[in-house]
C-alpha cells in the first residue's frame, strides 16, 4: 500500500514562491504527478514526472512551476514561482506504476493515476 502525504502549502502574495513536498511511504511508484482543484472547478493536471525524470507541464504553469523528485528520500516536489491568484487551489500529488511497454503517462489526465494524497492548500492573494 502506497501512502502520499503533501505539505508546504500556505498563503502567499502574487509574484511569490512556494515549494510543495509529497512524501511517499510504502513501495514507491515510479510515475508521479501534481494536480490541483480550485473551488467549483474540476481537478486539473499541473505537471508529471516519469521514472527517468521526463517532465510534462500544463500550459498555464510552464516556465513558472518545476516538478522534481528525490528517489532516495521518496519525495516529490513542486516548486512554484511567479504565483498568480488563479493558482489558488488544493494541490494533490498522485502516483501510478508504469505500464509495461508504454511507461509512465505523459498526459495530465487524472484517471491515469491510482494513488492520491489528501492535498495541501495554496492561496495566492493579489
Amino acid at each position: 500500500q502506497v501512502q502520499l502525504v503533501e505539505s508546504g502549502g500556505g498563503s502567499v502574495q502574487a509574484g511569490g514562491s512556494v515549494r510543495l513536498s509529497c512524501v511517499v511511504s510504502g513501495f514507491p511508484k515510479n510515475c508521479m504527478a501534481w494536480f490541483r482543484q480550485a473551488p467549483g472547478q474540476e481537478r486539473e493536471g499541473v505537471a508529471t514526472i516519469g521514472s527517468r525524470g521526463v517532465t510534462n507541464y500544463a500550459d498555464s504553469v510552464k516556465g513558472r512551476f518545476t516538478i522534481s523528485k528525490d528517489n532516495f528520500a521518496n519525495t516529490l516536489y513542486l516548486q512554484m514561482d511567479s504565483l498568480k491568484p488563479e493558482d489558488t487551489a488544493m494541490y494533490y500529488c498522485a502516483a501510478v506504476w508504469p505500464k509495461v511497454g508504454v511507461g509512465c503517462p505523459t498526459s495530465l489526465a487524472q484517471n491515469e493515476y491510482t494513488d492520491w494524497g489528501q492535498g495541501t492548500q495554496v492561496t495566492v492573494s493579489s
